[in-house]
């Protein structure tokens, strides 16, 4: 499964259908030729298998995935047509470790995907996502199967089960029906051909967000164009450059990890402004990736299939399954803290204007100054330049870092190994053992760099599942990155918010490690999607604690701990800008969820964009994080569509819980770590997260927590 990022990241997801389904099982229907197709082999080597990645070849994948397909649903109508009445065992549990060798190759496809996405992959990712999309139509729609899964789910036998057992019945019944299982046919048949558009939409957006971000960049021709930029994002400049042979000093990447940092240093305003624009211009410009008609079409299909299935709209349908619900509950809850952070926002403006006219600059704050204003501010109030900072946070102690974190909270060891193959020279792969117990629990792969061919952000997703079902099954999970590279040979220094990405990222990773339940389906990340991104933001709150950084936020070149003046200021400015960053994401959650309450959606996304933000009293100053036509998170698959609202809700939850540990014994309270591990990180869904929580917390989550932790008025006095 894909997590796009941080507080934003996210993307993009493994849809839950392929997840559920699957799961294990070992390829009956191969013929002569497959035999030889490295994707059809089941995986081996250590660790119960791993990718054969040195042996794949691309012209392969094709035929590998449709051998599979078939096989999958040879196994499915096994199961369907059963002369034996339903039972947990022939239905249920036959499901769940159905499809191994589809559960192997959509894996390494979603791979290729997200990290290798070359000229050559695209035609047989166009080509194959609508026949995944098919496949799981026909197992929703499987009559004979439906009524098998009902009959079980309604039975008197289902109280005999475990709960586990009884929520996976839950989980099965409950998806089908979501998806149409109780539908006529005509409405059936109209739904499969929805999703099978909707597939084939979902990747040209996808592509077309890709090549904008790939092919358009800033060009820095001069010594004076690298004006403020610190050292290392010069060298990484100048080797982008020289890496796309343009006869050019220096290029600035067209993604989020090169962007942003120009933003914020760059005395250039001229080139800032430039910078704002083509990233802000993804998938909007005027050339053959424009995303505006697809992203229409994708709408139109998703308001269609909502009534169809009896919603009133996608919103309504897409939280169905949910935490929240409804989507007023959700709109609720973005707006009690739109409107403090908004207020936030005009006050932080108000400073960076009161310095832009003491420099003597005639022009009022626009998009492309806020970064680079902002970091004036915070060294002129708290004395704090993120300059100062960026020598302590190498990469790779940082690294250090998380992995003793995971040791105090989890008893989790890591140990890297070079017995694994990768698909591409930058990850490295750690074995991952409980200290108690000895036992290895998983591996994880680690792909920290940008490369031609990777989407931006940064994410977690899961090669393999843990599970018991089909004997102990260790999961295999990996955490995506797109840091740049530096100078051969020197430490790579990243910026405080991608410490944190990085911190949260591995969040989502820890959620899957520490995973011990029986069921695939129901493992690790597979949660309600406003409850998944929890596991990951309480991790970030763990960056800033003063084990780390005296253990691992080392001076580059001293190798000297920060001094206690330094994170004494860091502490002072940690709610430094939060109304910005909340701004930002709470900007495109509420547009997201707007557009999703719509019932007919022939719009022009343009002026819905700009009315919608009109009406919300969006500050000039900032854009959402995501605009609508690079808003890949809700349009390159359904995982979080109307549903990006899932990381405030998360961190409503999050901020709640951490507040766990500072009202006991701190961020590592030995007794608090073992409640949330029982209670959350390794129970998947194995039990309904509202009351997961309360048994982990005692009560339900109270949304003044995450006012607190950002500074923000609760309104009690």
């Amino acid at each position: 499964m894909f997590f796009c990022l941080h507080l934003n990241k996210d993307y993009l997801i493994m849809r839950k259908i392929i997840l559920t389904l699957l799961m294990s099982a070992p390829l009956m229907a191969v013929n002569a030729q497959n035999q030889q197709n490295a994707f059809l082999k089941n995986w081996t080597g250590p660790y119960g298998g791993v990718p054969a990645f040195t042996d794949y070849k691309l012209q392969e994948l094709k035929p590998a995935i449709e051998a599979a397909i078939q096989d999958k649903l040879n196994e499915v109508n096994t199961i369907a047509t059963n002369s034996k009445p339903a039972t947990f065992e022939n239905t249920i549990v036959a499901l769940e470790k159905s499809g191994k060798k589809l559960s192997q190759i959509y894996a390494v496809y979603g791979i290729y995907s997200s990290n290798m996405n070359t000229s050559e992959f695209e035609p047989i990712e166009t080509e194959m996502t609508p026949k995944f999309s098919a496949l799981s139509s026909k197992i929703y729609q499987n009559e004979k199967l439906f009524n098998r899964i009902s009959a079980l789910y309604n039975s008197p036998a289902k109280s005999k089960l475990t709960e586990e057992q009884q929520r996976l019945a839950w989980y099965y019944y409950s998806n089908f029906v979501r998806e149409g299982a109780k539908a006529d046919a005509a409405n059936k048949k109209r739904i499969g051909e929805i999703n099978q558009e909707l597939a084939s939409l979902f990747t040209k957006f996808s592509q077309n967000q890709l090549a904008d971000e790939s092919n358009i960049y800033l060009e820095l021709k001069t010594e004076a164009d690298f004006d403020g930029m610190p050292e290392e994002l010069k060298n990484a400049a100048m080797l982008d450059a020289k890496e796309r042979n343009l006869s050019v000093m220096g290029c600035i990447a067209n993604t989020r990890s090169s962007i942003e940092p120009f933003l914020t240093f760059s005395n250039r305003r001229d080139l800032r402004e430039k910078a704002f624009q083509i990233f802000v211009d993804r998938g909007d410009n005027a050339n053959a990736n424009n995303n505006n008609a697809t992203l229409v079409q994708i709408l139109k299909l998703r308001a269609e299939k909502a009534k169809l299935l009896g919603f009133k709209t996608f919103a309504d349908w897409s939280l169905s399954n949910t935490m929240a619900q409804k989507p007023e509950k959700t709109m609720d809850l973005m707006m009690s803290v739109w409107k403090p952070a908004v207020e936030k926002v005009h006050q932080d403006v108000t400073e960076m204007q009161k310095i832009v006219d003491g420099e003597g600059g005639n022009f009022k704050i626009e998009p492309w100054d806020y970064r680079y204003y902002a970091e004036k501010v915070r060294k002129d109030k708290y004395d704090l330049d993120q300059n100062d900072v960026k020598p302590y946070l190498q990469l790779e102690k940082l690294r250090e870092g998380m992995f003793w974190v995971a040791g105090e909270l989890f008893h989790l060891s890591f140990k890297q190994v070079y017995n694994v193959p990768v698909y591409h020279p930058d990850v490295r792969v750690f074995e991952v053992s409980n200290k108690v117990t000895g036992n290895i629990v998983g591996v994880w792969y680690f792909d920290p760099y940008a490369r031609k061919g990777k989407r931006s952000g940064a994410w977690m997703n899961a090669y393999r599942e843990q599970s018991k079902v089909d004997g102990e099954v260790i999961t295999i999970v990996s955490n995506n990155c797109n840091f740049i590279k530096g100078k051969e040979g020197e430490p790579i220094l990243i910026s405080w918010e991608d410490a944190s990405t990085l911190f949260h990222e591995f969040g989502h990773a820890l959620h899957g490690l520490n995973s011990n339940v029986t069921y695939p389906s129901l493992s690790g990340t597979n949660t309600p999607r406003d409850y998944v991104e929890f596991p990951s933001q309480i991790m970030e709150r763990w960056l800033a604690t003063p084990e780390v950084l005296n253990q691992f936020a080392l001076h580059y070149q001293t190798g000297k701990p920060m001094q206690l003046s330094l994170v004494d200021r860091i502490e002072k400015a940690a709610t430094f800008n939060e109304g910005f960053s909340t701004v930002e994401t709470i900007a495109s959650a509420l547009v997201d969820m707007k557009l999703h309450l719509l019932e007919n959606p022939n719009i022009d996304p343009k002026e819905f964009e700009k009315k919608t933000l009109a009406e919300l009293n969006m500050p000039h100053e900032i854009v959402m994080r995501h605009r609508i036509p690079q808003f890949g998170h809700i349009f390159s698959d359904d995982a979080y569509a109307a549903g990006y609202y899932g990381y405030l809700w998360a961190d409503v939850i999050s901020a709640d819980a951490y507040e766990a540990f500072t009202e006991g014994k701190g961020p590592y309270d030995k007794d608090v770590a073992k409640r949330l591990f029982d209670n959350v990180f390794s129970i998947g869904n194995t039990i309904d997260p509202e009351i997961a929580y309360r048994k982990f917390r005692g009560r339900e989550a109270n949304s003044d927590a995450l006012m607190r932790a950002r500074n923000f008025p609760t309104g009690k006095k």
